[in-house]
């Protein structure tokens, strides 16, 4: 952990901040929407998680045009280009992916969550207040977790869970880009 440049990775997280901010808005907006959907089906559950999926690939991807060269914008792409593919899935074969989607999500969130922890043991050194990012990170694999560990779960319950877990994640999106802000 110690070749890790931790004024680098600070600098290119505190470059995406508005990232940060809109990922957090547009995960707030999914949860709204899943939790008031009159009478929802896992069809428009699927559709919604592919809009979302898109729009956070989009963000992703205009952060790495607009970024500076390194790490972080590499990491950036493959998010953004996994986002898009995710939304093209759902325009395909929404069906299909509907039928797998908590286990396609769970890996999704095992995943993300691990980077977000990741990152936040890498800046602990150099920042206060790591522990938002480590915290969101540790949520990201409980729920891909409960996912994983219920797949089988009632469409109700998967909506809501869905739905708090997207709250959660865009108020810690949202608190982790005020963070940036004021460590600047």
């Amino acid at each position: 952990m110690s070749n890790v440049d931790e004024a680098a990775l600070l600098d290119a997280a505190a470059g995406h901040r508005s990232l940060l901010l809109l990922r957090g808005i547009a995960a707030i907006a999914f949860a709204f929407l899943a939790f008031f959907w009159p009478k929802p089906t896992l069809f428009d559950l699927t559709v919604l998680w592919g809009g979302y999926s898109f729009v956070d690939g989009v963000l992703a991807v205009t952060a790495v045009i607009r970024g500076k060269a390194g790490p972080a914008r590499a990491w950036l792409g493959l998010i953004g280009a996994a986002g898009i593919a995710c939304a093209g899935a759902v325009v395909i074969a929404p069906q299909e992916l509907g039928a797998h989607l908590p286990a396609i999500v769970s890996v999704w969130a095992g995943l993300a969550g691990a980077m977000y922890v990741w990152v936040a043991l890498m800046l602990r050194k150099a920042v206060q207040g790591g522990w938002i990012l480590a915290l969101d990170g540790i949520g990201i694999v409980l729920f891909g977790l409960a996912l994983a560990l219920w797949p089988r779960l009632e469409l109700p319950a998967m909506l809501w869970l869905t739905g708090w877990f997207a709250a959660l994640l865009g108020s810690l999106l949202v608190s982790v880009s005020f963070w940036l802000g004021a460590s600047s």
